[in-house]
């Protein structure tokens, strides 16, 4: 049964409130003085306090009901303390409730809305424990991860990153490939660099490769090597340089059919051949891959090859969006702070609530900015310079529909005033895949 400690001089007043309590399922325990009341805190586990404001007879400044507020909530912070009082006025009143008090009710009281008030507080403080208790779990899971894996400084808060990372960590050390899914920007070499840390090859070299970054005649060079003479700067490729490590190819929704087919093999059989030779090598890499597109769509299609996909994800993990990862984004802003200079909280607030179509670069980049114009040690919203976005900016369309796709790709490009980089971070998509695909539908560079 909960517990409400009424702290009043008058008998009276605290044998009213036990009756009608005791009406409503609620057990009441009684002080008559302020000291009374605070060694009743002590001893006994109370849900509620209802205090007084005056305890002399010769006032009603209410100072003796302000002092005794004030030392409830110095030791017991997430009390629920309701003022009740006669005198004190309504200006001193609602500084305390500024200050921490739950709520004010004058005399005479209003039972309904007295006991209405009291069940409220009851429910929001069960409330606040169970989400103290979840969020003690969380911590203790999270604290519990990492000290068991190499978690790379990931920082994190929400417990939808946790089970992402959890999944990562559990999968780490079996030899298979893994296809971590997911928008850019959200974090997914992260991912891959924890996988790395905790896999059986965690001392072999980590080598990665931005599919989407190179254009296709040097990509399969740059994966697979090229004899020397080939062409000019022909080097060893990113599978001689993962050789008893870790491959992450990123955008591998990029790669080309062929380049698709010379991967599909070293998959199987560790097997490949440097560009302008016909001896085989012999490598022993863990493949981890990474794309922000749908490639059962592009199956469908015919752009990526069906057989590849089911190779690479024997282990899919799906990176969710910032906007999916809402207690990550204060940690990671904090993280992201440079020059010792801290959050208000309007600007908390509105890191909370943007959607953050750019992901965790989309924070960091806010971050950085907000830190270098801030006049203060004390970021605020107005230093974010956070929009929300007027309309939602049109998916890139399927690569079965040409004509929607161009005229995603053109609406983007006329938002941003032609500069590729800007209509690509709205598009999702790298520079490089978009000049791709504008090269693809003969949409010019103006």
């Amino acid at each position: 049964m909960p517990t409400v400690l009424v702290i009043d001089d008058n008998p009276a007043v605290a044998t009213a409130l036990q009756v009608l309590f005791s009406l409503h399922d609620l057990h009441t325990v009684r002080a008559e003085s302020p000291a009374a009341g605070l060694a009743a805190l002590g001893t006994e586990p109370i849900d509620v306090v209802i205090q007084d404001m005056n305890f002399r007879a010769d006032t009603t400044s209410g100072e003796d009901g302000t002092e005794l507020f004030r030392q409830i909530h110095t030791r017991y912070p997430d009390l629920p303390v309701v003022l009740l009082t006669a005198w004190t006025s309504l200006a001193s009143a609602v500084e305390l409730v500024k200050a921490g008090a739950s709520d004010y009710l004058a005399k005479p009281w209003d039972d309904n809305k007295l006991v209405t008030t009291v069940q409220n507080l009851l429910e929001l403080a069960r409330t606040r424990r169970e989400l103290a208790r979840l969020r003690g779990d969380e911590t203790r899971r999270q604290t519990e991860l990492a000290k068991r894996y190499d978690l790379r400084g990931a920082v994190f808060g929400d417990a939808a990153t946790e089970r992402v990372i959890a999944l990562a960590c559990q999968v780490a050390r079996a030899d298979v490939p893994i296809l971590i899914t997911g928008p850019n920007g959200a974090g997914k070499e992260k991912i891959a660099e924890i996988v790395q840390a905790n896999s059986a090859v965690r001392e072999g070299p980590f080598v990665t490769l931005n599919c989407g970054a190179l254009p296709q005649e040097l990509l399969e060079a740059e994966l697979f090597g090229a004899e020397a003479g080939a062409y000019t700067g022909a080097s060893h490729g990113k599978f001689d340089s993962a050789d008893g490590g870790t491959l992450f190819l990123d955008e591998i929704g990029n790669l080309s059919p062929s380049g698709q087919m010379k991967l599909l093999r070293v998959l199987e059989t560790g097997r490949f051949e440097r560009l302008g030779s016909n001896r085989e090598r012999q490598v022993k890499v863990r493949v981890i891959s990474a794309t922000n597109a749908d490639l059962p769509a592009m199956i469908r299609t015919g752009g990526f090859r069906e057989d590849l996909y089911y190779r690479l994800n024997t282990i899919e993990i799906r990176v969710p969006p910032l906007a999916e990862r809402i207690d990550d984004i204060i940690p990671l802003a904090r993280h992201f702070l440079i020059g010792g200079k801290r959050l208000s909280a309007d600007a908390r607030d509105a890191l909370r609530s943007h959607a953050w179509p750019g992901n965790v670069r989309e924070l960091k980049n806010a971050l950085s900015r907000a830190g270098l114009l801030a006049a203060g040690a004390e970021i605020t919203a107005a230093d974010l310079g956070l929009r929300a976005p007027t309309t939602a900016p049109p998916p890139v369309a399927s690569p079965s529909d040409e004509d929607a796709d161009r005229a995603a790709i053109e609406a983007a490009l006329a938002r941003a005033g032609g500069v590729i980089a800007q209509a690509a971070a709205e598009l999702g998509l790298s520079r490089q895949a978009l000049y791709r695909r504008m090269e693809k539908l003969s949409i010019p560079r103006e």
